[in-house]
């Protein structure tokens, strides 16, 4: 048993660790920008909120480091009072901030039907606004995509960085033009419009683009989740160590009386 309960408790040292090291990373995040990276970020202005789960990340992440420091103390000390009032702090904490991160999960959602909606009504591309343009054409050019949706959206215009060079090893059959535009080629990232007799990149920008906006929310959706994970842990470790007296059974010694009777009773405590 003995045993038993030092292993619980160094357990629980290590899992209060690990929330400590969450909460450090939730300041991270917190306090750090990251939206800066999207390509073509002046097309999604009105889209990129720094706000969503940021507020969560900044007010909830000192307050875990905060909390883990008393965990850690508490479980080293092997201070159950301390443990149980640990216990239930966390336990608000866990509470509080799955209120207020929820809606992350319904703004992800949300994102994604304004992006597509912003896809449509910004084709074709070569009416669009010039930075938007030129940063669009470098993102085809270095993840070899042309598009939003598709090589369409810049109709007969087509830039310079849509243009793939087609694999040399396939017959000459397959490098001729086809009769319907977009048949794609027997490799697959190519893709052969017709009216032009021009090979293109046949993968869109727009997944692309989605993930660069999205990556931000699900990062703190994956930090809150992490978050709870260790939250659920140390609340039931604690409780268990705190709660020690009710559950764990007291050892007891036996004695035979001068009427050859057995009776059973606890033995003295140590402490």
């Amino acid at each position: 048993m003995a045993r038993c309960r030092s292993y619980l408790r160094g357990l629980a040292i290590c899992v209060t660790v690990l929330l400590l090291v969450s909460g450090v990373v939730m300041i991270g995040v917190g306090f750090s920008s990251i939206e800066g990276n999207t390509p073509v970020a002046q097309l999604f202005e009105h889209l990129l909120s720094s706000s969503d789960g940021l507020l969560a990340l900044q007010v909830f992440g000192p307050l875990t480091v905060v909390l883990s420091i008393l965990g850690i103390c508490a479980a080293t000390l092997d201070l159950k009072p301390l443990l149980l009032v640990f216990a239930a702090l966390i336990f608000v904490e866990f509470v509080a901030l799955m209120v207020v991160a929820s809606p992350l999960v319904q703004v992800q959602a949300q994102m994604d039907s304004a992006v597509d909606e912003l896809f449509l009504n910004v084709t074709p591309l070569y009416r669009a606004e010039p930075y938007i343009q030129n940063e669009l054409k470098k993102l085809q050019a270095s993840d070899s995509c042309c598009g939003l949706r598709s090589f369409e959206d810049w109709d007969t215009q087509l830039p310079g960085s849509c243009v793939c060079t087609p694999p040399t090893h396939l017959p000459a059959s397959d490098l001729q033009p086809n009769s319907q535009p977009g048949n794609s080629s027997s490799e697959g990232p190519c893709v052969m419009v017709v009216t032009q007799k021009l090979w293109v990149h046949s993968k869109p920008c727009g997944p692309i683009l989605k993930s660069y906006l999205s990556f931000p929310i699900k990062l703190r959706i994956g930090i809150i989740s992490a978050f709870a994970t260790i939250a659920i842990t140390a609340i039931a470790l604690c409780l268990v160590l705190g709660l020690e007296k009710y559950w764990k059974t007291p050892p007891v010694e036996t004695t035979v009386d001068d009427f050859n009777r057995v009776k059973y009773q606890p033995k003295p405590s140590l402490t």
